[in-house]
């Protein structure tokens, strides 16, 4: 009796999950291709700690499913037979093993999808793209809803998520009587409170493997590998999850904008990148935190804000990306056009905000929402920095950074350069937020309650200088009324002293977007 042709099942990087559909139907006979290429690695010259977590997180997935007697075909990077991309190892495992069917799940970033439609064709043989999901809102789901709105707004399809789910609702209204409990989310962190101790994840040997191996072929990438400290399985994902549950949920609601000088984590989960690579669900994230409420251990304006991250934001985004691509990455409705400055890779700058902001970055492949939103983000925005070196930058140096997350954070949020296609305003905001957010002010060459020349927060002539370039644009939205009023309540002389210290602060300085 013959044997019968085996079927590869090709799961990709971020895809490192059990039950992510390539893996559903396994069969005896069929082979399981997971590869370490580079090109994925360097079509962005990805931070050094992003490469070493999914390559150790992947070696440890191949290893998992080994000892459940699955047939793994792993290409190491250092394989002097690799051939440096997906289309290649796929059509060398094809042949090495007398393929007749590849069976993968979509890929998260347009790319790679496209290099997937070509593959029937190049190998020979049927190639079928399942749907991924560990998503919760379908493709084709999220295009009939979007279809139906006036406007695109994340907290109408949040709330569609929630029923959908039935995360925190009571029937059909939502536990507490209110969808979203942001508003008591915005507290400073008191000096009285402190950040509670992370548990340990120790690099074991595949790991320290892969960190010299990381050291070696990309060391002139962004970022540090030292003390690198994150889980790679997913037994030690789950022990993360569960210490942010019990320890860090309860307060991570009402500190989620807080920001400390030498505290890049506080009160936040941290689980982005486990989530986005498959080692966590999405759900099982969002049912261990209704729990915590449920029995009384955390309140409903850190749940919410939990799940909203999740079920709202993280899908919406999703479903934007894929709606609005191909072409969404080139938008630029407010024609920024200054190069990325130096000291985005290098951190040398005497702004404290960024110094830190880029530091911590620099040193974890991580800052949190507020930080890359309201610190780095919002200086993206007051200074017209190009929507294309912004996206690179946001895409290089976090380890949860994907191309459909990345991109319409960065081009909708954080640059309004698709012209509010979802963002009701534009997330600009002078040196006063960052003061009241954050002790990083107390510790810096300029203050911010010094709003013109010498000892002025640059984010403080910056933000007068951006209302006041992009009034064409922005005047008639509702939500800028207040700040426009006050622009035209300023004598001429003040905002042309505004402005001339803007520009005089941007023409300092010096950047060509190369790393």
């Amino acid at each position: 009796m013959s044997r019968p042709t085996p079927t590869i099942r090709f799961v990709l990087g971020d895809q490192l999950s059990e039950a992510i559909p390539t893996l559903r139907d396994l069969r005896e006979g069929d082979v399981v291709l997971m590869a370490e290429v580079g090109e994925e690695a360097t079509y962005v010259r990805h931070h050094k700690r992003k490469i070493a977590f999914l390559f150790s997180a992947m070696r440890h997935f191949a290893d998992a499913l080994r000892a459940r007697g699955v047939v793994v075909d792993y290409i190491r990077l250092d394989d002097p037979e690799n051939g440096g991309s997906f289309g290649s190892e796929l059509a060398r495992a094809v042949e090495r093993h007398r393929a007749g069917k590849v069976v993968v799940t979509e890929p998260g970033e347009w790319r790679v999808a496209e290099m997937m439609r070509g593959w029937s064709k190049d190998l020979g043989i049927p190639v079928e793209i399942r749907s991924d999901t560990r998503f919760l809102c379908s493709h084709e789901d999220f295009e009939l809803w979007a279809g139906a709105q006036r406007g695109l707004r994340m907290e109408f399809f949040y709330r569609e998520m929630r029923r959908r789910t039935g995360l925190l609702m009571a029937g059909d209204k939502p536990v507490g009587g209110r969808w979203n409990f942001d508003a008591e989310n915005r507290e400073a962190l008191p000096k009285t409170i402190d950040a509670p101790r992370r548990p340990d994840f120790p690099p074991d040997d595949t790991t320290e493997a892969i960190l010299g191996l990381v050291a070696q072929r990309f060391g002139n990438h962004f970022g540090d590998l030292d003390m690198f400290d994150y889980p790679v399985t997913r037994e030690d994902a789950l022990a993360y999850l569960d210490w942010f549950v019990f320890v860090a949920l309860p307060n991570f609601g009402t500190y989620q904008d807080a920001m400390r000088q030498g505290e890049p984590l506080l009160f936040h989960s941290h689980l982005s990148a486990l989530i986005n690579c498959g080692l966590l669900d999405p759900l099982e994230c969002c049912r261990r935190a209704e729990a915590a409420y449920l029995d009384g251990d955390a309140p409903i304006n850190a749940v919410e804000g939990f799940v909203r991250q999740i079920i709202g934001w993280r899908e919406f985004v999703r479903g934007i990306y894929w709606r609005e691509m191909p072409g969404y990455g080139a938008r630029n409705a407010l024609d920024a056009r200054r190069p990325l400055p130096d000291f985005f890779w290098t951190g040398d700058t005497d702004l404290n905000c960024l110094r830190q902001s880029i530091a911590e970055t620099r040193a974890n492949a991580y800052a949190h929402h507020i930080q890359r939103l309201m610190v780095i983000g919002n200086f993206c925005l007051l200074a017209g920095l190009d929507p294309v070196e912004v996206q690179e930058w946001f895409l290089v140096v976090y380890h949860d950074a994907y191309e459909w997350v990345e991109m319409p954070n960065v081009v909708g949020m954080i640059l309004y350069a698709d012209d509010g296609l979802f963002a009701s305003k534009p997330y600009a905001a002078s040196g006063n937020y960052i003061d009241k957010m954050s002790d990083y002010c107390r510790s810096c060459v300029y203050s911010p309650k010094v709003k013109q020349g010498e000892g002025a927060c640059p984010f403080n002539p910056l933000y007068w200088d951006f209302l006041a370039r992009n009034r064409d644009k922005l005047s008639r939205n509702q939500r800028l009324q207040r700040p426009y009023a006050t622009l035209d309540r300023m004598a001429p002389d003040k905002v042309a002293a505004a402005r001339r210290d803007a520009q005089a602060f941007l023409t300092g300085l010096v950047g060509d977007g190369d790393y």
